[in-house]
């Protein structure tokens, strides 16, 4: 890892856990935290530096600091607290990526760029593959929201990788990040008390642990260890899949089969509301799914997840406590059904009931 590091989007907690796990490296002799807003947890002795990436002082930062490493993690999908709605959030994303790249491109010290993506870029379409790899194109092109911030971040930062190309770039596309700390639209969708879902479809989902998602990072951030490669894209995902009726069981949370209009419906009220980011691309998503292939990650990058998709959620669900049923209970209700009504095919193979 390079001797100055600076990591935008400290004051989310997973910004500044991961702060928290560099500033211990020894080899490292400065972490440089930035946001545009004090973070309410602490640093671990890193420094921190009050700074709105969409503007133009922070090529200022990275020219004073001597910054080498970039870690890029101000993308999301949901505001900070009370800081502003969804406007605020797609400038973040995109124009302060560009200022950032911006900044990045005319500081000759920086030598590596690891920038936080999402497996939002391919979008959830009916005619999707079974399994996106890296260099899976999308069936259809996210035409809103945060999917569709990541696929003009994404081209950001391919235009920058060719401008300098001296410069190591890595981008992760992350499944869904899940843990006792989450803090994203599907865990607020999950901790709802019953889950309004599309009927005919039992969408395949896949999660990535916080642990595993600071230490992939951590890797990417540094230099490579012998026979692997952290320049390039990477899909970063645990291992197996869960239908969102087996999340629903495991859970406790009895969902509400609706006719896709009036989840559409619901959706725009739970989001007029406040009560959770209930976004047509979280809509497709929760209707047709989405599965990433991570050979890449393991033979190419050497990362190896500590945690599965099962065991990912089932920390999520230990840290949300117990649904509106006994997760036993609905189980058994769920079987019984299954065995009365006849079976159907949904989309990509998925079986519902």
């Amino acid at each position: 890892m390079g001797k100055v590091v600076l990591v935008t989007g400290a004051a989310r907690q997973l910004g500044g856990r991961f702060i928290r796990r560099i500033r211990r490296d020894p080899e490292i002799d400065r972490v440089i935290g930035v946001d545009a807003v004090r973070p309410e947890h602490h640093l671990g002795g890193a420094e921190f530096l009050q700074a709105d990436i969409r503007q133009p002082t922070i090529a200022r930062v990275l020219a004073e600091t001597g910054v080498d490493t970039v870690v890029h993690m101000d993308i999301n999908g949901t505001p900070l607290g009370s800081r502003g709605g969804r406007t605020v959030v797609k400038e973040t994303n995109v124009i302060g990526t560009m200022q950032l790249l911006g900044a990045c491109q005319k500081a000759p010290k920086v030598q590596r760029l690891v920038v936080k993506s999402s497996a939002s870029v391919y979008g959830s379409a009916p005619r999707d593959p079974a399994v996106f790899t890296e260099t899976t194109p999308p069936k259809s092109l996210p035409s809103g929201g945060f999917a569709k911030d990541v696929v003009e971040i994404e081209g950001y930062v391919r235009g920058f990788a060719r401008r300098r190309p001296d410069v190591a770039v890595c981008v992760l596309r992350f499944a869904n990040i899940l843990g006792p700390c989450a803090d994203s639209p599907l865990a607020e969708y999950f901790s709802l008390p019953v889950w309004p879902t599309v009927l005919g479809y039992d969408p395949r989902l896949q999660f990535v642990h916080e642990e595993d998602a600071l230490e992939v990072l951590r890797i990417a951030s540094s230099a490579p260890r012998r026979g692997t490669l952290n320049s390039g894209t990477f899909n970063i995902a645990g291992d197996g899949v869960l239908l969102l009726s087996q999340i629903s069981r495991r859970l406790g949370r009895p969902t509400l089969p609706l006719f896709l209009p009036t989840v559409t419906w619901a959706g725009t009220a739970l989001r007029a509301i406040g009560i959770t980011d209930f976004s047509p691309e979280q809509i497709r998503m929760l209707t047709h799914g989405r599965v990433v292939e991570t050979t890449q990650m393991r033979e190419t990058l050497g990362f190896d997840p500590q945690y599965t998709t099962a065991q990912t959620f089932a920390e999520f669900a230990r840290s949300r406590g117990p649904g509106l049923l006994p997760p036993e209970s609905l189980a058994r209700t769920v079987d019984r059904l299954a065995g009365v009504l006849p079976a159907r095919c949904g989309p990509a193979g998925d079986s519902t009931q």
